[in-house]
Formats: structure tokens, C-alpha cells, sequence
């Protein structure tokens, strides 16, 4: 624009001549913009050698170069925006001024997402070293189980050394091994009268008593298994698969040490003898974490009462995810209806010749047990018997061809099996069946229909308990 109307004036003060008026704008050899304007005379031909020229468009010249310093120097002032931009102080396109709020907005917002992923990825951060210092402490505790049951030196363990006929004239003196290994072989070796019944003529004869359903009428002496060391292993929950589905046997063994407040690890042994010398196949996390020792498994899942809820889970261990779970309305739970000994025991799940119970209590029974049937996919309830056994009152409870069984203690020696509830017919009754509480802390017992054993925990010690039944 400037240029057009500098082309202007130079044509009027030539007398309207535009065609011989030209205006350029270029930089010199020091960086500055200068500006050339060039008229061509109208008679000469040539410039005349007098010196001064013509004065008149000196004059005109000197005038149109202050003119141009002016304006570029306005136009430096202005910022540069030269003749096109906008005027200072003018008003703003409405649509820039929308635009570039919701620039804005779309900013702020990738701002706070940005710092959200920031706490996400901090908080995943910190569960993942926290899981990772759970398994380097189960990886100690695993290795200091090893180097427990295994001493140096000793191959094959005390088993071997059993089986060996020394020769007395080349054996050495007998030296006495020390006191915690004495220990540790004379539980393992130990053999109860009740086992060694069940290989005579009278034992096999009270098997085949007991043969199908029938009515518990005896509980033999405790057989360790294994023992959990640390103190997460003071009380918890070990289980054998009744029903299990391929790629799972009968053989699969399963534990987990309840103590604690985030319990979330399943240990998976291909056999008991695994369990017993502390060697897991897998260990499971569980998505979330289970409460007191009520788990049980069973056709291929664990199923459990999940921290401070009244629901029950089903965990697939195939899957190894959460596929079905249900509140159990009115159950107590997190210490309101436990066994007598606690452990927020209010909600115990049992297996039995018929399928899935979940044993607990409700306000409306007033502490009295209730029994329900589950369905083993879905945990829908199909069926519930309210007892008159006071949960409080009994150390715990397992079920028998759908019939309900208390303990008296759990820590008295010489306890009994001293209630019965029948499902069948509605009816409790008065038992005095002898149980004994060898380690005098009973914090779980099951019942397993396949191997017609209780399975118990007692004080860090995984036991099990051979029982006879009647005729049907």
C-alpha cells in the first residue's frame, strides 16, 4: 500500500506521468532498508554535468526520504505489523477470539489428564514394588524352608537313612543328631494308633462300615503333613480338590497362610508331599484379597468370602480371574457372627458328598448357625435351614452327607465333636465323639468327601483326621 501511494505522488508531481515514476525498496550493503525512486527526465536524454541537477525534485526527493523514514519508524513502533495488521486497540475477530478459547480449554484438559496418568503410573509404580517385595519374601521364606527340611550334607533327606542297613563291624560311634532336627524326624515318622488299626482285620472291616453316606461315629488321632514356619502361617487354610476338572488331580494341593490383612496368595503343589517339604509349583495373586480360613476348593475353583464383605467368590484357577460372586443377604461378617476362636471366621464355605455349603449367621437368627446350599457356577443360594447351634459357641463346623458337625474347642486337648444338625429331617442333636487338638489352636477344618478326611490347620500344622462313618 505504501509503495502504491508513493507511485501516486511521484506521477502527480511529475504531471501526471506515472509510467516514468518507479520506487524500489531494498536492503544496502550494511543490512539497512533503503528506499530508490526513479524519474526519467521528460527532454534529456542524458543527466547534465552541471552540478545540483534539478533542484525542484531534489527538494521532492529529500522531502519523500524524511516522509519514508517516518513511517518505517512508526511502523517499527507498531510491532511490525505494517499497514496490513490490525490498528492497536481495534476490536478482535469473534471467531478468533472462540477459537482460541477452546484452544485454551483443550489445553487445561490434556494439562489434568496429563498429571492423572502421572498419579495412575505413581500408584502402579508403588504395587509393583510392593509385589515385588512380597515375593522376594516368599522366595526367602521358600528358601529357608529348603535349607530347613534339607541339611547340608544329609542326600535324600532322613528317609534315606532309614532305609540303610549299616554293617556293625565298619559303623562309626553313634553320635545323637541335634535337638530341633530330633524334632523335626520324630513328627514326620510319627505314626498313629488309628492308622495302624486301619490295616488290620478290624480297621478294614470298620472301612467298609463306612463305606457310602452315613452318620460320623468316630474321628481318629491327627497326621501332620507339613508345617508353616513363619508367622503368616499361624493359622490358614490347606485343600485337596474333590471334583477336579483336567489339568488339576486329586493329587493338587493347595494352601493359603491367612494371616494378615491384604491375603492374596494361593500356593498350588502338584502333590501333599510338595506341601509337606515347602516347594509350590505356583503361586496365584488373587485380584482380590480373601478373608479368614472358610476358603475351600472345589470342580477347578477356590471359593472364598473376599475382605470385609458378605459375598462369596468364585476364583477359576484355570482362568485364574474372579467368574462369578454373590452377596449372602443378612450374613455377618469381619468378626459380627465368628467361631469361637475369631479370626473373622463368620463366613465358612464346606464341601460335601452333596456339592457347596456356605455356613454362617444373620441378625434375624441371632447368632444361631444357617446353613445354604450354593449353586457351584452361579453361587446362587438354592436352599437354607436355620439351626438352633449358637455360632459363638462352637470353635468350628464341617458338613457330612448334608449334616452339619460342631467342634467344642479349639483349644482344649481332648475336645469333641458335640452337635449334629441333619439337613434331611430338620434335627439337632448331642454328640460326645472324641477330637483331639494336638497343637491346642484350631483355626480351620474341612471336611473332603474323595479322601473321607477332615483337613485341619492347628498352630502353624497342616493335619488330617481319618474318619469312620455308619451304615446309611
Amino acid at each position: 500500500m505504501l509503495g502504491v501511494w508513493l507511485l501516486l505522488w511521484g506521477s502527480a508531481a511529475l504531471g501526471g506521468r506515472a509510467d516514468t515514476a518507479f520506487l524500489r525498496r531494498a536492503h544496502d550493503s550494511s543490512g539497512h532498508c533503503t528506499y530508490s525512486f526513479t524519474v526519467a527526465s521528460p527532454v534529456e536524454a542524458a543527466c547534465p554535468e552541471a552540478a545540483g541537477g534539478v533542484p525542484e525534485l531534489r527538494a521532492e526527493l529529500a522531502a519523500l526520504a524524511a516522509r519514508l523514514s517516518r513511517l518505517e519508524s512508526r511502523e517499527r513502533g507498531a510491532g511490525g505489523s505494517g499497514p496490513r495488521g490490525a490498528e492497536p486497540g481495534g476490536a478482535r475477530d469473534p471467531q478468533q477470539v472462540a477459537a482460541a478459547s477452546r484452544l485454551e480449554a483443550a489445553y487445561g484438559e490434556l494439562l489434568r489428564a496429563k498429571s492423572r496418568l502421572e498419579e495412575e503410573k505413581g500408584r502402579l509404580e508403588r504395587e509393583k514394588e510392593e509385589l515385588g517385595r512380597r515375593l522376594e519374601s516368599s522366595a526367602q521364606e521358600i528358601t529357608r524352608l529348603r535349607a530347613a527340611r534339607c541339611p547340608p550334607g544329609v542326600r535324600g533327606g532322613w528317609l534315606s537313612s532309614a532305609h540303610t542297613v549299616p554293617d556293625p563291624a565298619a559303623a562309626p560311634r553313634w553320635e545323637p543328631q541335634p535337638l530341633s532336627y530330633q524334632e523335626l524326624q520324630s513328627e514326620r515318622t510319627e505314626v498313629p494308633v488309628s492308622r495302624l488299626l486301619e490295616e488290620t482285620a478290624l480297621g478294614r472291616l470298620g472301612k467298609e462300615d463306612s463305606a457310602g453316606c452315613g452318620q460320623l461315629v468316630w474321628v481318629g488321632e491327627p497326621v501332620v503333613f507339613g508345617r508353616a514356619d513363619s508367622i503368616a502361617g499361624k493359622y490358614g487354610v490347606w485343600m485337596k480338590d474333590p471334583e477336579p476338572v483336567p489339568p488339576f488331580t486329586r493329587d493338587n494341593t493347595w494352601r493359603v497362610d491367612t494371616v494378615g490383612t491384604e491375603v492374596r496368595q494361593l500356593f498350588q503343589y502338584e502333590e501333599a508331599e510338595q506341601l509337606a517339604r515347602g516347594y509350590p509349583a505356583k503361586v496365584h495373586i488373587l485380584p482380590r484379597p480373601l478373608e479368614s480360613t472358610g476358603a475351600v476348593i472345589y470342580r477347578g475353583g477356590l471359593f472364598f468370602q473376599p475382605r470385609q464383605s458378605r459375598s462369596v467368590a468364585r476364583y477359576d484357577l484355570r482362568g485364574e480371574t474372579v467368574t462369578a460372586e454373590r452377596e449372602i443377604p443378612g450374613a455377618g461378617y469381619h468378626g459380627q457372627y465368628p467361631y469361637s476362636w475369631g479370626g473373622y471366621t463368620d463366613i465358612d464355605l464346606a464341601v460335601d458328598e452333596t456339592g457347596l455349603w456356605v455356613i454362617y449367621s444373620t441378625d434375624k437368627a441371632r447368632g444361631a448357625i444357617v446353613l445354604s446350599k450354593l449353586d457351584p457356577e452361579t453361587l446362587e443360594i438354592r436352599r437354607t435351614w436355620e439351626t438352633n447351634i449358637r455360632k459363638r459357641g462352637v470353635a468350628n463346623s464341617f458338613l457330612i452327607c448334608g449334616t452339619l458337625y460342631t467342634v467344642s474347642s479349639y483349644s482344649a486337648p481332648n475336645a469333641t465333636i458335640n452337635f449334629a444338625y441333619d439337613t434331611a429331617t430338620g434335627t439337632s442333636r448331642a454328640l460326645s465323639i472324641p477330637f483331639e487338638n494336638r497343637f491346642r489352636y484350631l483355626s480351620m477344618l474341612d471336611y473332603n468327601p474323595a479322601e473321607r478326611q477332615l483337613f485341619a490347620w492347628d498352630s502353624f500344622n497342616m493335619v488330617t483326621y481319618p474318619v469312620r462313618l455308619s451304615r446309611a
